[in-house]
């Protein structure tokens, strides 16, 4: 059963306020879950449980997307912004340098974190970042194509298709490996996240300038990439290890963008290993 999304009101330092949507479930050393541009928390549905069994577990919608609202007018959403943003709200849940997980975007903010020492640990699944100009861009338009459909399309015909595994597949294959096994509400409520995603936009554009060339040293680092990642392609990952000498460089067989419904045993198995 989902846990409740609850609210947190955050305060950063010399920043205005900003309210945060997570969902917290289970006991024991915190593991932070952040999902990718455009989706929302439930996207980590499918593994918070097994997670929760032996940790407590804390999935996030970022700034402008899923339930939390826009960033306030003049606040950036760089990367190194929201990632101090999300520091602050770990302290005011009282997360005291929780493990982090990340997938896409959420793996990219979770190796800043990781960076800032804000982190015990850091599982990037597929992060960004670590694109050549082309790749990046191949990937910004695939992300731009997704977010008209999802405007364009009434919200009759995605429940619509979203009834059959073929029209989950129409809706959902760039990111997942296995869409049929999507349910169709999922599929619904995360083409709605896409639809109403606030900070879509602007966070793409910040992406423009992300090259992540930095060490992340003195944690455990993860780095796990999906043999049929269709977004982010796989070869970034070698760049990542070359980037993050320390760090595993895990293959998530037969896995998308969004290994997390694909293989949800695989990705928390990966999330407790790095973790312990």
């Amino acid at each position: 059963m989902a846990a409740p999304v609850s609210f947190v009101h955050v305060t950063p330092p010399g920043r205005p306020a900003i309210r945060v949507a997570y969902q917290r479930k289970g006991s024991g050393t915190p593991i932070v879950l952040l999902h990718g541009i455009g989706h929302h928390l439930q996207a980590w549905e499918p593994v918070t449980d097994i997670l929760a069994a032996s940790h407590e577990v804390v999935a996030l919608d970022l700034p402008g997307f899923g339930a939390s609202p826009a960033l306030p007018p003049g606040v950036p959403y760089d990367v190194d912004s929201v990632a101090s943003l999300l520091a602050a709200t770990f302290t005011t849940l009282g997360l005291d340098r929780p493990h982090t997980a990340g997938n896409s975007l959420g793996g990219l903010l979770a190796l800043h974190l990781g960076i800032g020492k804000h982190v015990r640990s850091v599982t990037a699944l597929s992060p960004g970042g670590f694109w050549t100009p082309a790749e990046r861009r191949y990937a910004f338009a695939i992300l731009r194509g997704m977010r008209a459909g999802a405007k364009l399309l009434p919200r009759p015909a995605v429940g619509l298709l979203a009834r059959s595994a073929a029209g989950r597949a129409s809706l959902t294959s760039t990111i997942y490996a296995h869409p049929g096994r999507r349910s169709a509400s999922a599929v619904v409520a995360e083409t709605e996240a896409l639809r109403g995603a606030t900070g879509f936009e602007p966070t793409l554009a910040a992406g423009r300038a992300v090259l992540f060339t930095d060490d992340v040293p003195d944690i455990p680092v993860t780095i796990a990439w999906g043999s049929r990642d269709r977004l982010l392609l796989r070869r970034q990952g070698v760049r990542a290890k070359y980037a993050i000498p320390g760090a595993r460089l895990v293959r998530l067989p037969d896995c998308g963008h969004v290994p997390m419904n694909d293989d949800p045993a695989l990705v928390a198995r990966v999330i407790l290993d790095t973790a312990r």
